[in-house]
């Protein structure tokens, strides 16, 4: 019953996490793309893929709370509670982190792209770097459920 309840909250922490991650870092960007589309409505198409890059942290996360989830019944004890709590920090941490610096860099991408139309599609690559370290996250916490 421990195990299950420290894994419990290793998989509650980590979607909660992300999520938090995704939201500051959406709030940065949804304010931001307001920001250009009040002065030329027709960039929504230019900024809207920058403004929900970091959007993909919390669904990494939910990822892995399902994941994760489906071994919840099975800790017995508190060192397995604990193994499963560690195998959902790498995504936990690196949503949190990801999600709020890439807001911040598709930030100022969605300001260059306000300023000079066809930048879009460039300035796509500087938030989207950002973005592998979350996949990176992603893909450590999947092989440390599985072991």
């Amino acid at each position: 019953m421990v195990g299950y309840a420290i894994g419990m909250v290793g998989v509650a922490l980590c979607v909660l996490l992300c999520g938090v991650g995704s939201a500051i870092g959406l709030y940065k960007t949804g304010s931001a793309a307001a920001g250009v589309l009040g002065e030329n409505p027709k960039k929504f198409g230019k900024v809207l893929v920058l403004v929900l890059l970091p959007a993909t942290q919390g669904i990494y996360g939910f990822i892995i709370g399902i994941i994760a989830s489906s071994s919840l019944a099975g800790l017995e004890t508190a060192a397995a509670g604990w193994a499963l709590c560690g195998a959902v920090l790498p995504m936990a941490l690196s949503g949190l982190i990801t999600g709020i610096f890439q807001g911040k860099s598709a930030v100022n991408c969605i300001y260059a792209v306000g300023k000079q139309d066809s930048l879009g599609g460039k300035l796509i690559i500087y938030p989207a770097m950002i973005e592998f370290y979350a996949i990176l996250g992603l893909i450590v916490s999947i092989m440390l459920i599985a072991v």
